[in-house]
Protein backbone atom coordinates (compact mmCIF):
# COMPACT_ATOMS: atom_id res chain seq x y z
CA UNK A 1 0.00 0.00 0.00
CA UNK A 2 2.86 2.39 0.95
CA UNK A 3 4.41 1.78 -2.26
CA UNK A 4 1.32 2.12 -4.82
CA UNK A 5 0.98 5.44 -3.08
CA UNK A 6 4.26 6.65 -2.55
CA UNK A 7 4.31 9.30 -4.96
CA UNK A 8 1.00 10.87 -3.39
CA UNK A 9 2.35 10.85 0.06
CA UNK A 10 5.62 12.80 -1.35
CA UNK A 11 3.63 15.38 -3.27
CA UNK A 12 0.47 16.08 -0.51
CA UNK A 13 2.90 15.59 2.66
CA UNK A 14 3.91 19.87 2.07
CA UNK A 15 0.31 20.38 1.51
CA UNK A 16 -0.34 18.59 5.12
CA UNK A 17 2.56 20.44 7.23
CA UNK A 18 1.05 24.13 5.32
CA UNK A 19 -2.54 23.21 7.19
CA UNK A 20 -0.53 22.22 10.14
CA UNK A 21 1.39 25.58 10.29
CA UNK A 22 -2.03 27.65 9.79
CA UNK A 23 -3.54 26.00 12.69
CA UNK A 24 -0.96 25.19 14.98
CA UNK A 25 1.07 28.03 14.89
CA UNK A 26 0.30 31.87 15.92
CA UNK A 27 2.24 34.37 13.58
CA UNK A 28 4.41 35.30 16.74
CA UNK A 29 6.16 32.12 16.91
CA UNK A 30 8.05 32.82 13.99
CA UNK A 31 10.85 30.31 15.51
CA UNK A 32 8.74 27.31 15.67
CA UNK A 33 7.42 28.04 12.12
CA UNK A 34 10.61 27.86 10.63
CA UNK A 35 11.46 24.82 12.61
CA UNK A 36 8.76 22.79 11.88
CA UNK A 37 8.28 23.73 8.23
CA UNK A 38 12.38 22.74 7.87
CA UNK A 39 11.53 19.74 10.00
CA UNK A 40 8.62 18.55 7.59
CA UNK A 41 10.52 19.55 4.32
CA UNK A 42 13.37 17.28 5.88
CA UNK A 43 10.68 14.50 6.43
CA UNK A 44 9.39 14.99 3.07
CA UNK A 45 13.09 14.76 1.27
CA UNK A 46 13.63 11.27 3.40
CA UNK A 47 10.32 9.83 2.29
CA UNK A 48 11.03 10.90 -1.26
CA UNK A 49 14.53 8.48 -1.12
CA UNK A 50 12.04 5.66 -1.16
CA UNK A 51 12.12 6.45 -4.71
CA UNK A 52 15.55 4.94 -5.40
CA UNK A 53 14.01 1.61 -4.85
CA UNK A 54 13.05 2.59 -8.94
CA UNK A 55 13.98 -0.73 -10.89
CA UNK A 56 16.26 0.36 -13.56
CA UNK A 57 16.09 -2.95 -15.12
CA UNK A 58 12.03 -2.78 -15.66
CA UNK A 59 12.37 0.48 -16.60
CA UNK A 60 9.16 2.97 -18.00
CA UNK A 61 6.45 4.41 -15.45
CA UNK A 62 7.03 2.77 -11.62
CA UNK A 63 5.30 3.94 -8.24
CA UNK A 64 1.85 3.71 -10.81
CA UNK A 65 -1.38 5.24 -8.89
CA UNK A 66 -4.78 5.57 -10.89
CA UNK A 67 -7.94 7.05 -10.00
CA UNK A 68 -11.06 8.37 -11.96
CA UNK A 69 -10.98 12.04 -10.97
CA UNK A 70 -13.87 13.94 -14.14
CA UNK A 71 -15.25 11.17 -15.79
CA UNK A 72 -16.98 13.25 -18.61
CA UNK A 73 -13.75 13.98 -20.01
CA UNK A 74 -11.54 11.26 -19.25
CA UNK A 75 -9.39 13.41 -16.68
CA UNK A 76 -7.89 10.92 -14.26
CA UNK A 77 -5.65 11.59 -11.00
CA UNK A 78 -2.59 9.41 -12.40
CA UNK A 79 0.75 9.45 -10.97
CA UNK A 80 3.68 7.78 -11.66
CA UNK A 81 7.38 8.61 -12.23
CA UNK A 82 10.41 6.98 -14.36
CA UNK A 83 13.60 7.62 -13.74
CA UNK A 84 13.86 11.30 -15.20
CA UNK A 85 10.64 11.79 -12.73
CA UNK A 86 12.10 10.09 -10.24
CA UNK A 87 15.45 12.07 -9.68
CA UNK A 88 13.53 15.62 -10.38
CA UNK A 89 11.35 14.37 -7.41
CA UNK A 90 14.19 13.65 -5.33
CA UNK A 91 16.06 16.91 -6.16
CA UNK A 92 12.76 18.74 -5.63
CA UNK A 93 12.59 18.20 -2.19
CA UNK A 94 16.19 18.66 -1.31
CA UNK A 95 15.37 21.65 -2.94
CA UNK A 96 12.51 22.38 -1.20
CA UNK A 97 15.02 21.23 2.45
CA UNK A 98 17.93 23.85 1.31
CA UNK A 99 15.32 27.09 0.57
CA UNK A 100 13.75 26.32 3.85
CA UNK A 101 17.20 26.40 5.90
CA UNK A 102 18.63 29.01 3.60
CA UNK A 103 15.74 31.53 4.45
CA UNK A 104 16.06 31.55 8.07
CA UNK A 105 17.81 34.11 8.14
CA UNK A 106 16.78 36.19 5.23
CA UNK A 107 12.98 36.04 6.09
CA UNK A 108 12.26 38.41 8.43
CA UNK A 109 8.33 39.18 8.20
CA UNK A 110 5.32 37.49 7.67
CA UNK A 111 7.35 33.99 8.20
CA UNK A 112 4.26 32.11 8.57
CA UNK A 113 3.05 32.91 5.40
CA UNK A 114 5.93 32.77 3.96
CA UNK A 115 6.37 28.96 4.80
CA UNK A 116 2.79 27.82 4.06
CA UNK A 117 3.86 29.06 0.16
CA UNK A 118 6.87 27.49 0.51
CA UNK A 119 5.48 24.50 1.39
CA UNK A 120 2.59 24.97 -1.10
CA UNK A 121 4.99 25.21 -3.93
CA UNK A 122 6.83 22.15 -3.49
CA UNK A 123 3.41 20.30 -3.79
CA UNK A 124 2.69 21.69 -7.27
CA UNK A 125 6.31 21.23 -8.60
CA UNK A 126 6.14 17.61 -7.41
CA UNK A 127 2.68 17.10 -8.53
CA UNK A 128 3.88 18.68 -11.91
CA UNK A 129 6.69 15.78 -11.99
CA UNK A 130 4.69 13.25 -11.11
CA UNK A 131 1.93 13.58 -13.37
CA UNK A 132 0.71 11.19 -15.36
CA UNK A 133 -2.61 13.17 -17.11
CA UNK A 134 -2.97 16.22 -19.03
CA UNK A 135 -5.41 17.83 -16.97
CA UNK A 136 -3.64 16.91 -13.77
CA UNK A 137 -0.33 18.39 -14.85
CA UNK A 138 -1.84 21.46 -16.32
CA UNK A 139 -3.57 22.06 -13.06
CA UNK A 140 -0.32 21.66 -11.07
CA UNK A 141 2.04 24.18 -13.14
CA UNK A 142 -0.70 26.59 -13.38
CA UNK A 143 -1.67 26.39 -8.92
CA UNK A 144 2.26 25.80 -8.57
CA UNK A 145 2.68 30.17 -10.24
CA UNK A 146 0.17 31.10 -6.92
CA UNK A 147 2.60 30.84 -4.31
CA UNK A 148 5.33 31.92 -6.26
CA UNK A 149 3.10 35.34 -7.44
CA UNK A 150 3.17 35.73 -3.73
CA UNK A 151 6.42 34.53 -2.93
CA UNK A 152 8.01 37.09 -5.57
CA UNK A 153 5.73 40.03 -4.13
CA UNK A 154 6.22 39.79 -1.00
CA UNK A 155 9.39 38.88 -0.04
CA UNK A 156 11.93 39.12 -3.47
CA UNK A 157 14.35 42.23 -3.78
CA UNK A 158 13.96 45.85 -4.39
CA UNK A 159 11.98 46.12 -7.90
CA UNK A 160 9.49 42.92 -6.38
CA UNK A 161 6.73 44.53 -6.95
CA UNK A 162 7.37 45.10 -10.90
CA UNK A 163 9.20 41.72 -10.68
CA UNK A 164 5.39 40.26 -9.43
CA UNK A 165 3.44 42.38 -12.39
CA UNK A 166 5.73 41.10 -15.08
CA UNK A 167 6.16 37.12 -13.63
CA UNK A 168 2.36 37.49 -13.87
CA UNK A 169 2.13 38.50 -17.15
CA UNK A 170 4.94 36.23 -18.69
CA UNK A 171 3.08 33.26 -17.05
CA UNK A 172 -0.47 34.60 -18.15
CA UNK A 173 0.11 34.45 -22.17
CA UNK A 174 2.29 31.03 -21.80
CA UNK A 175 -0.46 29.86 -19.95
CA UNK A 176 -3.20 30.98 -22.21
CA UNK A 177 -1.05 28.98 -24.99
CA UNK A 178 -0.64 26.24 -22.87
CA UNK A 179 -4.29 25.57 -22.09
CA UNK A 180 -4.91 25.93 -26.23
CA UNK A 181 -2.14 23.19 -26.95
CA UNK A 182 -3.65 21.23 -23.68
CA UNK A 183 -7.18 21.21 -25.40
CA UNK A 184 -5.96 20.84 -28.99
CA UNK A 185 -4.23 17.40 -27.60
CA UNK A 186 -7.55 16.52 -26.03
CA UNK A 187 -9.59 16.89 -28.85
CA UNK A 188 -7.14 15.22 -31.59
CA UNK A 189 -6.56 12.33 -28.98
CA UNK A 190 -9.87 12.35 -27.00
CA UNK A 191 -7.36 10.71 -24.53
CA UNK A 192 -6.01 12.75 -21.42
CA UNK A 193 -3.20 9.98 -20.77
CA UNK A 194 0.27 11.91 -20.97
CA UNK A 195 2.10 8.34 -21.50
CA UNK A 196 0.87 7.74 -25.04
Amino acid sequence: MFTNNILSIITWLPVLGAILILGLFRKEQSDLIKKFATAWLALDFVVSLWLFGYDRGIGGFQFLEDHQWIPAIGARYQMGADGVAMLLIVLTTFLGLLAALSSWKYIEKREKEYYILLLLLQTMVLGVFASMDLFLFYLFFEVSLVPMYFLIGIWGGENRLYAAIKFFLYTLVGSVVMLLGVLKMYFLTQDTALTG
